[in-house]
């Protein structure tokens, strides 16, 4: 059994990471309309998918008036993290993106209306809140095939 497993990870087209820089990273946030925020709740970490969008190079989120973020954001902000992926679970290549940052609620009325005219809820949720995410720190990692190393290639005549 140990065996089939070695030989199926063996005959397995071989993957590496490549990190990517905060520009690209951000570049493929932006491409994707869904991913989670990771925030304190009661002192223990909590996740919640949300749908975003990226301006400015901020993330900006819809959220609902008792939401934890919403309430924790309050007027001073509080300190989240964003990830965002697009992995294909059959080829096993992709990305993945982490964006760390300061949120804070977006007060200004017109600009606020404009973000939720752009994000559209996902749930039967009133989602009447919006905030934005200024990132400190970005990261993020594309899984890629790696390429076969011309020194592994068996040498002639074996």
């Amino acid at each position: 059994m140990h065996q089939e497993a070695a030989s199926a990870s063996a005959s397995e087209p071989r993957r590496r990471t490549v990190a990517l820089d905060a520009d690209e990273a951000l570049r493929l946030l932006a491409g994707v309309p869904l991913g989670r925020i990771v925030f304190t709740r009661q002192a223990l970490p909590a996740v919640r998918p949300v749908h975003h969008l990226v301006d400015g190079g901020d993330v900006v989120v819809r959220t609902h008036e008792v939401a934890a973020l919403t309430l924790q954001a309050g007027t001073a902000g509080v300190v989240v993290a964003y990830e965002a992926d697009e992995i294909d679970p059959e080829a096993r290549l992709g990305w993945s993106v982490v964006v760390t940052g300061y949120c804070s609620p977006v007060t200004d009325r017109e600009e606020a209306a404009r973000y939720r005219a752009l994000l559209r809820p996902w749930s039967d949720r009133q989602t009447d809140h919006v905030v934005r995410i200024h990132p400190d720190l970005v990261t993020g990692v594309r899984l890629i095939a790696d390429r076969p190393d011309p020194d592994d290639r068996p040498a002639p005549g074996d």
